[in-house]
């Protein structure tokens, strides 16, 4: 396992990323926490995404080489479940949106097998695979309708984004079926049929494992980048081809936090 390239980037200077990249003996992964969607904060210092990110970093940092996917989640679930006090787990579990929560690509050298473990994205011998939240699109959509439809110049959505805030409540509403209709790392079960495992042959391949802030995924770092350049220039909002919950907010360099790793396996 070689790694050819490797980034990972906040999407503005004021804040640390919710995104992290590890690369063990038998591990690599990207691992995307979740953007709070409430007000409910586990540490003062930091936020809940990138404290789910540092939980589940530390766990592949840890993992045995020869665990299965199933192993795998159940593991990482319990990793994060620890930091739960006991009186707190009957309000998470109404209450999705306040959890500890990250998606995660991981590639096992030994299983020779990736596993895509909520939103996220990788290339394989150059062939894009996605596992995106099922609500996903119809949110960006409807973000998208309310833009098209106000009356308020665009510049006022780079500025604050309403639209992204009329659609909260119903990101929220979908989060119930979060580790129910779709998979994520959140202290809770994971529902192995909604992780995506993808079995590679022993030929060399070039892999690519990414979370989803690159609206376009590419064999090389320079050309992703390059088409986030494009992206920003061209539709920063994110209401044209590509549509996202959330656009390119003023002094932000980027829509969302981003991470990149490229190996050679």
């Amino acid at each position: 396992m070689e790694i050819i390239e490797q980034f990972s980037q906040s999407k503005g200077a004021e804040r640390a990323s919710e995104d992290g990249v590890v690369v063990t003996a038998d591990y690599a992964a990207v691992i995307d926490g979740s953007t709070s969607k409430s007000r409910h904060q586990f540490r003062p210092w930091t936020s809940n995404g990138r404290l789910a990110m540092q939980i589940v970093s530390k766990y592949v940092r840890h993992a045995s080489a020869n665990l299965s996917c199933q192993q795998f989640c159940k593991g990482v679930t319990e990793a994060v479940r620890r930091h739960y006090h006991f009186w707190q787990r009957q309000r998470l579990t109404q209450h999705p949106e306040d959890r500890l929560t990250a998606s995660a690509v991981v590639f096992s050298r030994v299983r020779r097998e990736v596993w895509m473990i909520g939103d996220c994205q990788c290339l394989i011998g150059g062939e894009l695979y996605e596992n995106p939240k099922p609500s996903e699109a119809d949110l960006a959509a409807r973000r998208a309708a309310i833009i098209e439809a106000s009356p308020q110049p665009w510049d006022h959505f780079l500025q604050h984004d309403t639209a992204r805030e009329a659609i909260l409540p119903h990101m929220v509403e979908t989060m119930q079926g979060q580790n129910r209709s779709y998979a994520v790392i959140d202290g809770f079960p994971i529902p192995l049929q909604h992780v995506r495992v993808i079995p590679l042959s022993f030929q060399p391949f070039d892999l690519v494992l990414a979370s989803d802030g690159y609206p376009w995924l590419c064999p090389t770092l320079s050309e992703s980048e390059e088409r986030l350049r494009w992206q920003r220039e061209h539709d920063p909002l994110c209401i044209g081809r590509y549509k996202a919950t959330k656009g390119f907010l003023h002094g932000q360099e980027a829509f969302d936090d981003r991470s990149y790793l490229r190996l050679r396996v």
